[in-house]
């Protein structure tokens, strides 16, 4: 049992990481822009970056949010390195 709870929090971690999924990150890139966690990766030190909350949703109910609940929406935040100084980041 606790395996598949594990393994569930991995799944959810992948699928957050994608932010609003493949299609939307397409739809950045078409347009010449970075995710939010690419400019991120690109403003720190490699490897230095750690994330908090990145399982949260919004809870807007408003205009069908409801019904739009992607996994790490939102704004992504964390810490990292620049030139080896912690410095805490959001983007």
């Amino acid at each position: 049992k606790a395996a598949s709870v594990w393994r569930r929090l991995e799944e959810q971690v992948l699928a957050s990481q994608l932010g609003g999924g493949e299609q939307r990150i397409a739809s950045q890139h078409n347009r010449g822009k970075l995710t939010a966690r690419e400019r991120l990766e690109l403003f720190l030190d490699p490897g230095s970056f750690r994330e908090y909350d990145a399982l949260k949703a919004h809870r807007c109910i408003d205009f069908g949010m409801q019904e739009q609940v992607p996994p790490g929406d939102g704004v992504v935040t964390g810490h990292g390195l620049v030139d080896g100084r912690r410095v805490f980041v959001f983007s």
